[in-house]
């Protein structure tokens, strides 16, 4: 259990820690792996779980930490833990073609933003065209796809949210094209015979970013707090890594989909009066009555497979005021959680 997060180091600890469960599942597991994206706001401490469960489960592979690299910080980073780190452009087909071939790959390559700026055009090739590349050259392997929620429809807190069963309809270009990389490579399962399963994710809670820190950062900077999307679903970003690398055990032909959430739908205007009182300042809304429908899903199937996640709401709530409180960094990089027009 964690009682309080004091630093970074502390936070990429705990946000790599791997459960029992997949310290387990690494004796079993073979072949090596690459996590493909690794530069991203969740690849690090993806990879880092990866070494450190690697490490626990006493069998030896080795881990590849694929990305282009423009911090190369990041690229140091991976290196000092054991992660074999690659530069490769995967827009370039001869760059993915000379990649090493492993059992197991993470997906994490994605471009979300700039698809209501201009920038729609690298926003499709990311998502699209990169896949195609990756999907045939790793086409004897086992495939996580990092996804998103946003390929659903907008659902109601009351409806429990979308199931892997609710027909995808996605609103605006960044979710479409996020459809189209899944479309992609359940097209290359399908030629091919790749088992992949589609890691439909929203949204990750790293104290230096996430749904969580847009709210409180909003509070304690006096704005107003965007509620025109009402509710949302979230879940502690050590989760999502330790269930993306066990998803590599449910990967399937067809693709399987898994929603990839926390439990609880929580009330933006709950979250942003509990951060009121732990900040100890008040709290305005950029509406008067919250938005009725958002991106939510209904991660039971998750859940039947690996449990609850370790970090409950209330208890992220309390982390993340705690860390504003303290003065611990951001990345800068907010969610636009309130976004419902397809727009980011």
């Amino acid at each position: 259990m964690i009682n309080k997060i004091l630093n970074e180091t502390e936070l990429e600890f705990h946000l790599s820690e791997p459960s029992p469960a997949l310290v387990d599942f690494f004796t079993r597991l073979d072949g090596d792996l690459a996590i493909l994206g690794i530069g991203g706001k969740i690849g690090f401490s993806l990879g880092q779980m990866a070494i450190r469960a690697v490490a626990r489960s006493g069998v030896k592979r080795k881990v590849y930490g694929i990305s282009r690299f423009s911090d190369t910080g990041v690229k140091e980073k991976l290196l000092s833990c054991g992660i074999e780190a690659i530069v490769c452009d995967l827009l370039d087909r001869d760059a993915v073609n000379n990649l090493p071939r492993v059992k197991n790959v993470i997906f994490m390559a994605g471009r979300k933003f700039g698809t209501s700026s201009g920038g729609e055009c690298t926003t499709w090739a990311m998502n699209t065209a990169v896949p195609a590349n990756v999907a045939e050259h790793f086409r004897e392997s086992r495939i996580v796809v990092f996804s998103t929620g946003c390929v659903y429809p907008l659902a109601t807190a009351a409806s429990g949210g979308c199931t892997e069963e609710t027909r995808p309809e996605p609103l605006g270009e960044y979710a479409q094209s996020c459809l189209g990389r899944e479309r992609i490579f359940e097209y290359y399962a399908s030629r091919h015979g790749t088992k992949v399963l589609q890691f439909r994710l929203n949204y990750a809670i790293d104290l230096r970013y996430g749904v969580l820190y847009d709210i409180a950062a909003a509070i304690n900077e006096g704005r107003a707090v965007n509620n025109s999307v009402g509710s949302f679903n979230a879940i502690w970003q050590a989760d999502v890594n330790d269930w993306a690398l066990r998803s590599l055990e449910h990967c399937g032909n067809p693709a399987m989909v898994l929603n990839i959430t926390g439990p609880e739908t929580t009330s933006v205007e709950y979250a942003a009066n509990r951060f009121g009182e732990l900040l100890g300042k008040p709290v305005c809304y950029s509406q008067p009555v919250s938005g009725e429908s958002g991106y939510l899903n209904n991660a039971a199937k998750a859940f039947e497979l690996f449990g609850y996640p370790r970090i409950s709401m209330g208890k992220l709530i309390q982390l993340q005021a705690e860390w504003l409180l303290q003065g611990g960094r951001t990345l800068n990089k907010a969610t636009h959680f309130e976004v419902s027009d397809g727009k980011f």
